[in-house]
Formats: structure tokens, sequence, C-alpha cells
């Protein structure tokens, strides 16, 4: 057995039924497992060049991954935008813009993401902006990120006029008065704003990036999947690794345009297993709707503003095509679909076309299902990617929430099944979709368990039947998003044979209480066998 690295701890917790002793050691050779054991494996390596690393009284885990992630432009917007989570009046958000408006030059763009659009009493509009901060440029992204909110002055610099026709279900939503409101919805509307922002060069979007990857390590991550693969993402990545490392491994998912034809399927094909040391591109985005809280999702019924009924893509037969062509190179897909009417054409399309010897077709959000629909995920292979905060962090109990009130009592709660989802049978991963959620796994996995955010007691759950326990969790952040990526015999385990990818914890989560897990130091967190030390 050939070993060049052993790490020891007081325990090492695979997640898996083990008999026997307790492994309190893993021993690694050129990244990958070796074996699992106790203080043997020192014997092993002793008189060696291999090296020893110890966290006494620690615990071992595999390697924590969120399985849905936006770290290029989530990275830039965190750097150079205002963070408005947790600004829940029009009041507080109007102060943090004003305060922004007093650090810059005239004329210079206010810039900001996660804007909650339950700050607004009526729809989304840029009209305050105007009367608080005349002539201000100002465009916030809201906290689904499927919209802006422009004030009127970036509708004048942008030319929208509100009669703009997109290949999608995107739009310049006009008023009364048949002007431009100053709200902006789906992807390409809002690249007409967006091409407008001010970028920083690669150099300085790779330093951003870096540290924000850089946190997602200091808190237990040790890969990420991006659903996205924009420029400048493969410039950043390999100005990353020409100065450094990547502090986490990166699978990158290009999108694939609604409505879009050969030529960009190809594209995005073409794109497959580029990547460097630690990053590399695999499989395939869709966006089939859009988001609840903006009316953009597609569901069966109507929402309570008559919205909510169609997909982002126009001609459905496209899409089919499009996941069969991917299907049929052997590249997995990931879609986007909240609603029920999409979920459930995407099972259709999945159980239609078969899933790629490379990894399985998956299912992003996943917001709201009937009954019906829970168990043809098991049955059709598809595995659930999930993001836990997005119930907790942006529904409520008590359905006074944006997304409640739009769809009403019973789908609202049907919302977030991954308790209903796991006991069907159903592969689920669990992620943050940073930058519009909650960075921490083990916060994610923390809320998962209670269905509210973990450091607020005295909120109600959300759906508190759908509460996961920590086992569950913790292997909805591991085995989960390995089998996602296809990686399940060579990844998400501690096991000979897997890759060396590893998260050092102080105490064993699994014994903890939620609360605890979510303030559970991490000690280190290992990567293809090099260990990185944040404490």
């Amino acid at each position: 057995m050939k070993i060049d690295r052993v790490i020891t701890a007081g325990e090492v917790e695979t997640l898996d039924a083990v008999t026997g002793a307790t492994p309190s050691a893993v021993a690694l050779h050129e990244g990958v497992i070796t074996a699992v054991g106790g203080p043997e494996l020192l014997q092993a390596c002793r008189g060696s060049d291999a090296k020893v690393t110890e966290f006494p009284g620690a615990t071992i885990l595999p390697g924590f991954t969120d399985a849905h992630t936006h770290p290029v432009w989530g990275s830039v917007d965190a750097e150079t935008g205002l963070d408005l989570a947790g600004e829940s009046t029009l009041d507080q958000v109007c102060r943090r813009v004003g305060e922004r408006l007093r650090d810059l030059p005239h004329g210079e763009w206010v810039t900001g993401f996660n804007l909650d659009v339950n700050v607004f009493d009526d729809a989304p509009g840029g009209a305050v902006f105007e009367r608080e901060f005349p002539d201000a440029p100002v465009s916030l992204m809201t906290n689904d990120a499927h919209a802006l909110v422009v004030s009127p002055r970036v509708v004048e610099l942008c030319g929208l006029t509100g009669r703009e026709v997109f290949d999608d279900a995107s739009q310049v939503v006009v008023g009364a008065d048949g002007a431009p409101s100053g709200y902006v919805l789906e992807l390409q509307a809002m690249d007409l704003v967006l091409a407008h922002y001010a970028r920083p060069p690669v150099a300085e979007t790779a330093a951003h990036v870096a540290k924000h990857l850089g946190l997602f390590a200091a808190a237990g991550v040790t890969q990420v999947h991006a659903l996205d693969f924009a420029d400048p993402s493969e410039d950043v990545l390999r100005e990353i690794e020409r100065t450094g490392e990547l502090p986490v491994r990166v699978r990158a998912s290009p999108l694939v345009p609604a409505d879009s034809g050969v030529a960009a399927w190809r594209h995005a094909l073409d794109l497959q297993g580029v990547g460097g040391r630690r990053w590399e591109v695999r499989g395939a985005k869709f966006m089939l709707d859009g988001t609840a809280d903006n009316g953009s999702a597609w569901f069966d019924e109507p929402d309570c503003l008559d919205q909510n009924t169609r997909p982002l893509w126009k001609d459905l037969g496209a899409y089919r095509r499009a996941v069969r062509f991917f299907t049929g190179h052997g590249v997995p897909t990931a879609t986007h679909a909240i609603g029920d009417r999409a979920v459930q054409f995407v099972l259709d399309v999945i159980e239609e076309v078969g899933h790629p010897e490379r990894g399985p077709h998956r299912i992003e959000h996943v917001e709201s299902v009937p009954d019906d629909l829970v168990g043809r995920f098991s049955e059709v292979g598809a595995v659930a990617s999930m993001q836990p905060t997005h119930a907790t962090r942006m529904t409520r109990a008590d359905q006074s929430d944006n997304w409640s009130r739009r769809l009403g009592p019973e789908r609202a709660a049907h919302g977030w099944r991954i308790r209903d989802l796991i006991d069907a049978g159903a592969t689920v991963a669990l992620g943050s979709d940073w930058p519009i959620g909650h960075r921490d796994p083990r916060v994610t996995m923390a809320d998962a368990q209670l269905r509210r955010p973990v450091e607020r007691a005295s909120v109600p759950a959300v759906q508190p039947d759908q509460r996961i326990s920590a086992s569950e969790a913790h292997l909805g952040m591991t085995r989960g998003p390995a089998l996602a990526a296809g990686l399940g015999p060579v990844a998400g385990r501690v096991a000979p044979g897997y890759r060396g990818d590893l998260t050092v914890l102080a105490r064993n989560p699994l014994t903890l209480t939620p609360q605890d897990q979510a303030a559970n130091p991490v000690l280190a967190t290992v990567v293809a066998g090099d260990v990185i030390r944040h404490i």
C-alpha cells in the first residue's frame, strides 16, 4: 500500500454504516484515499517520507460539496455591489443606496443584489429611486437573481422601451402609462442592463473569486458546482491557477440559452472537459422557467395575480431536442424548474431520453410539487438539487411572504419537499445558490434539519414535516452531489479509491444539535490530499 500522507483525528465519520472499531486515520497517495483505519496507518508509513497531519479530538468527514453556486458573478457582485440581504423595508434599502451614492462620483452606478421583493407594497418598480435620488443610476438585482429593479435614469441610459422582443419569456415590464416601470424580468431582458455594468479586469476578478472560494473552504467546502460558465469564467479560473491554487474544486456547467439552436448546443458541448488542475466544465445548464416571486415560473394553475403559468422556453420541442442532443453526446444536464408544470415536463423528458453514461440528469430548485411528482424522481432517476435556505429564509410559516401569497396555501404547503423526496428514494443534492443563498454549508444543513433559520429560535418552522436528520443533511452535501455529478464511485465518501477531499471539524456534527453544528469550528479542509488549515 502506497502512502504519502496520513491524517489523524479523534474519529473518522464516514457517514456509512460501520462495524467494529471507529476509524481515526485516513491514508492517501497522490490525492486518493488508500486506507481508512487507526494507529496502524501511522505504523505503515513509519520510516517513509509520508507527511503526517494530526487533529487530536477532531472529526474527519467527506468533504462538503455545495451543489449549486454562481462563484464568478457572485464574487464580483459581493465585492462591488450592495448586499441587501436582511433589508426588509424599502426605507432600509433606500438608506443603503443613499450611503453608497455619497461615496461615489456623480453619475456612477449603484448596483446591488439580494433585494427582497417583499419590500414593495405593490408591484416592484424604480420610481421610488427617482423620488429619493433624482437622476441617479440605480440597479438592484432581486434575491432570486431573476429580475432587476432599476431607476428611471437606468431605463434612459439603456434605452429601454418596454417594446423589446426576446427569444425567451423575458420582458421589460411597463406600467399603466405604457412606459417601463423599472422592473426588468428574466435573463435576456436583464442582459440589456447588465451590459452597462462596469466590470473589473480579469486579474481583479480573479482576486475576488479566489477570496470568496477561500471563504467557502473556510466554512468546510471542498467543491462547488457552478451552474454557469459565462465570460470571463474561463479566464478567471485560469488566472487563479496561474498564480496559485484554487482552494476548492469547481465543476462548471455552461448555461444553454432558452430557445437556442444547435449552434449554441455545440458551443456548450465543445466546452466539455475544458479545465485546469482543480476545475473542469461538465454538464449543461437549462432554465425551463423563471421564479415564483417574479411570476415567471411555470405552474399548472395561475397564481393570485394570474401569472406563473408559462415556461421561459417558448419552443418546448427545442428544449426536448436539446436534452436529447446532450444525452446522445454523453453530457448530463441540470434544468432549473421551480413550478410543478416545469418539474413535470422535465421528468417527462428525462423518462423519454434516458440518462447519459457520465451521470444523471438533475432538476434544480423543485420549489413546489404535488404528491404525484414526488415519487417520479426515483422512478426516472432524476436528481433533486435543492436549496434549504430558500425555504427557511425567503418564505414564512404564516405564508405572509410574496412567494406563499402568490401560490396560495396548498402549493405553499408543498414547498421544498426534501423529506418526502428522500423518503421516496430520490437522490437529493443540497446547495446554497450563492450569492442568493447562505454560503456556509453548516448553516444550510442546520436549516434543513430545523426548517427555520438556525440562529433564530423564535421563528416558526416552514413546513416542519419536511425536516431531515443530521445524517441526511450531511449526505445531501457529500454523497448526493457526488452522485449528481456522476462521481459516485470516486467522490463523496471516506473510503479507499475515493478522492482525498475531506472536511475536518472540531466535533462530530452527527452528535450535535443543529445550533451547535452551525457553530462547529472548521479546522481544515483537504482537497486532493492537500491540507488547508483554517484554525
